[in-house]
């Protein structure tokens, strides 16, 4: 009779665990103030959703797959990790929120060779290859997308590279003296202007002629210059500029 008694004192500890819900994982998660919750990293979560396991402070929160994985079963859900993920990052979104990254092992990425400040412009010395466990899904894989940009938040030296991190560089700034080219059939006409907005490379922007007072668009195409006309019109077509890169 006691050892009927105790087989059934096991049966009943064990229910819960064979009563677990089965969830997936999350490609891409998102969360609204920094809680990372169960329903933030998978699918299927069911009443478990708000059951909170972490916080991320600053764009970034890694998190070790063991620790999600025993935190689900403590919940009553159960992650299989058939992949063997070790770590699970979950970045800050373009929505404030957060998008995860699964990492499966070493990868190759760019990084961060110093600290940056924000508004700096990125140059080719500031970006080195190194390896990592994680790999963020915006990860550029070929530097000149952020040679020549601008750093949009202060970064730290070693940081992996993001295409969040930058923005197209101003190379235009309100009140800056522009040179306005007109070109067209072999004709080619100069014009000084007055900015009366800021615009990257390719950006449309208003400035006043500083001779006839009269306010033009043009599309800026370098540091001070800026194009009208026929050229203006296949560079708003094409939205595809040559960045200028401060080099």
């Amino acid at each position: 009779m006691k050892r009927l008694l105790l087989a059934a004192c096991a049966l009943l500890i064990a229910s819960p665990a064979l009563a677990a819900q089965p969830v997936t994982l999350r490609f891409d998660t998102s969360d609204e103030d920094g809680r990372i919750t169960l329903g933030d990293l998978f699918d299927g979560a069911g009443a478990a959703s708000s059951v909170l396991i972490a916080t991320r402070v600053g764009p970034t929160a890694v998190l070790d797959a063991g620790m999600v994985q025993s935190a689900a079963r403590r919940a009553g859900l159960e992650w299989a990790n058939s992949q063997g993920i070790r770590r699970i990052v979950v970045r800050q979104g373009p929505d404030g929120g957060a998008a995860a990254t699964i990492v499966r092992g070493n990868v190759e990425v760019l990084a961060y060779a110093r600290s940056l400040a924000a508004g700096e412009i990125v140059q080719p010395q500031d970006l080195i290859w190194t390896k990592v466990a994680a790999a963020p899904s915006d990860t550029p894989g070929d530097a000149e997308a952020l040679i020549g940009m601008s750093v949009r938040r202060p970064l730290r030296q070693g940081a992996v590279a993001s295409l969040r991190d930058v923005s197209a560089a101003q190379v235009i700034k309100t009140g800056d003296q522009v040179a306005v080219t007109f070109e067209d059939g072999g004709i080619s006409l100069t014009l000084q202007g007055k900015a009366l907005t800021a615009a990257a490379v390719g950006d449309t922007f208003t400035l006043q002629n500083t001779v006839s007072k009269k306010v033009i668009e043009a599309v800026a195409v370098g540091p001070g210059s800026a194009v009208v006309g026929p050229q203006a019109q296949r560079l708003r077509a094409s939205r595809n500029p040559v960045r200028y890169a401060a080099r």
